[in-house]
């Protein structure tokens, strides 16, 4: 399956762990991310500068940091999601570390990022970024958690500007559109 349009959802089952992927072959330096929200209202953050962890909270790891110096190819980073059972909502993002260095616009537009959600089954379930708008931070999905009984994965490709990265509020801003 696969969600191509901004707003496209489907119900995903959480009840086992699931891979996500995030591909391209751009030369970027493009980074995967989660943020996320607990049904306690905690926020965090699980990136390059903190792998996460696999069998404590958050329950969510990362690979490796791919694409370092705009390297192009196939790049790949992967994050593990371990247990959901927590969770209200994970932002599923990505920024092109290089131009949040500096605030400029990202090479969204012209990349071919695909994030791929695969479970254990190989059940998989693509999101197209859908956005031609510019930023160098994108909010390429959510997983929501919130309501009891189902969780639902949505293309959400919302775009912001950052001019570095200093605090989590800055990408929650972007999730919820508000100015950055």
């Amino acid at each position: 399956m696969e969600l191509k349009q901004k707003g496209e959802d489907t119900l995903i089952d959480i009840s086992r762990p699931f891979t996500v992927t995030m591909t391209w072959t751009t030369a970027a330096d493009f980074d995967l991310a989660a943020a996320y929200e607990t049904k306690a209202g905690q926020q965090g953050l699980v990136y390059f500068g903190d792998h996460g962890n696999r069998d404590k909270f958050p329950y969510i790891t990362i690979s490796e940091d791919k694409g370092v110096g705009d390297k192009a190819g196939n790049n790949a980073e992967v994050m593990r999601i371990h247990n959901l059972d927590e969770m209200n909502y994970v932002w599923l993002f990505c920024w092109d570390y290089g131009m949040v260095k500096v605030g400029q616009a990202a090479r969204f537009k012209d990349s071919d990022i695909t994030l791929t959600l695969a479970d254990d089954n190989n059940n998989r379930i693509s999101v197209a970024l859908d956005t031609g708008d510019s930023g160098n931070v994108c909010c390429i999905a959510t997983i929501d958690n919130s309501a009891t009984g189902h969780a639902k994965l949505i293309n959400y490709s919302q775009v912001g500007t950052l001019h570095g990265l200093k605090t989590l509020e800055q990408l929650i801003n972007i999730v919820q559109r508000l100015v950055i």
